[in-house]
């Protein structure tokens, strides 16, 4: 018999808070308050499909990453038995994808809110 949907979700979050663990080399906040997952499933026998994205496409630490996911989430939550990490690019990640956490984060980092710029930038490119 597999996992009710209940202990699916009770699963989904203990994942959640292991990606929350998991940081970007090159953007130090975690992967998912910068919004590059967009997606965590728990199947009935325990297995989890991670969606996720890069910051660039082209990023040269894909692999570290990806390995990352699957290791953290492995070592952490022995309930798991399978994890599957697919790596997409449409839609492609931009700043709007940052969850709150990940903004007031990246604003206290760096001095600036990114999502205000990318706005800012976006809005006057659509206009020339």
């Amino acid at each position: 018999m597999g996992l009710s949907d209940i202990e699916r979700e009770v699963l989904r979050s203990k994942v959640i808070e292991v990606l929350k663990n998991v940081y970007d080399p090159e953007i130090p906040i975690n992967i998912y308050d910068l919004g590059l997952v967009y997606d965590v499933n728990v199947s009935i026998d325990g297995n989890v499909i991670i969606e996720m994205t890069l910051t660039a496409p082209g990023c040269p630490i894909a692999r570290f990453l990806v390995n990352s996911v699957k290791e953290s989430i492995l070592d952490k939550i022995p309930e798991v038995k399978d994890v599957e990490v697919n790596l997409v690019f449409d839609p492609p990640w931009n700043p709007l994808k940052i969850t709150p956490q990940g903004r007031e984060e990246f604003k206290k980092i760096y001095g600036y809110d990114i999502v205000e710029e990318w706005i800012k930038m976006m809005s006057s490119k659509s206009n020339e």
